[in-house]
């Protein structure tokens, strides 16, 4: 049997890169999957992806950050599938090049709250949905990055993850007792449409490919096939966890 038959599953920024191949995957483990993205026409392709290999999905256009598109968000997956079980909420954004000093307020608000308070606001609407019917699982994108540091100038998008990090440990802590597993995965690099400006340069790619001890960087199936087993029952004890995925990364 498929490890995720009958279950109800969000994935935000599933229109492409880690957030679609893991929308996906659960799909061909059985789930019914809500493709969740701000972009309607690579989020539909998203959808097709999956029917056409047999599986079952519906795309809802929504940015995290707003607290109503979010809400119905999940009312509109508790309505047409009839519970929700799992959720990745992958959504989330990248910052432009600057040191804290030279960071503007605004793009600081911009980076916490598209990463930061997605976050918070998916688990606000996704948890009452989870416990109508006994429990659920849920995983928030964090980064290598919030465990860490790093000179690169991203300093908003570091403390958002941080942030993250620390929230699933709380909300985890609050939710245990009624049902709902909360924890968190730290990718390094992995190779996406977002961040193909940075690691297409041949000057940046090998420094950032010599960071990563195993010799390789990350791909979207690495991390995809961790989020499924955080959201298994084979991980049924797991919880209030950042799971680093790094290839050695952070243990330099």
């Amino acid at each position: 049997m498929k490890r995720f038959t009958d279950k109800v599953v969000i994935v935000t920024g599933a229109s492409s890169g880690i957030g679609r191949q893991a929308a996906i995957e659960f799909a061909r483990e059985g789930a019914k999957v809500a493709v969740v993205a701000r972009r309607e026409a690579e989020g539909t392709e998203t959808v097709e992806i999956i029917e056409q290999n047999g599986g079952t999905a519906i795309f809802i256009a929504a940015d995290v950050s707003n607290s109503s598109e979010v809400k119905n968000m999940v009312s509109s997956v508790v309505e047409q599938f009839g519970r929700l079980d799992i959720a990745f909420n992958n959504a989330g954004v990248a910052e432009g090049i600057a040191n804290t000093v030279d960071l503007s307020e605004d793009e600081f608000d911009r980076v916490i709250t598209s990463n930061l308070k997605s976050a918070w606001l998916c688990m606000k609407y996704q948890i009452p949905a989870m416990l109508q019917t006994g429990g659920g699982a849920i995983v928030n994108m964090a980064s290598v990055w919030g465990v860490l540091g790093t000179s690169m100038g991203v300093p908003a998008y570091v403390a958002s993850k941080h942030g993250i990090i620390g929230l699933s440990k709380a909300t985890a802590l609050e939710f245990g007792q009624q049902g709902i597993r909360v924890n968190c995965i730290s990718p390094a690099w992995v190779p996406t449409e977002a961040n193909s400006p940075v690691l297409d340069n041949p000057d940046i790619y090998p420094q950032i490919l010599a960071q990563h001890p195993i010799g390789t960087l990350g791909t979207t199936s690495n991390v995809a096939d961790a989020v499924k087993w955080m959201c298994s029952e084979e991980a049924s004890w797991y919880t209030a966890q950042n799971l680093i995925l790094d290839g050695g990364y952070s243990a330099q």
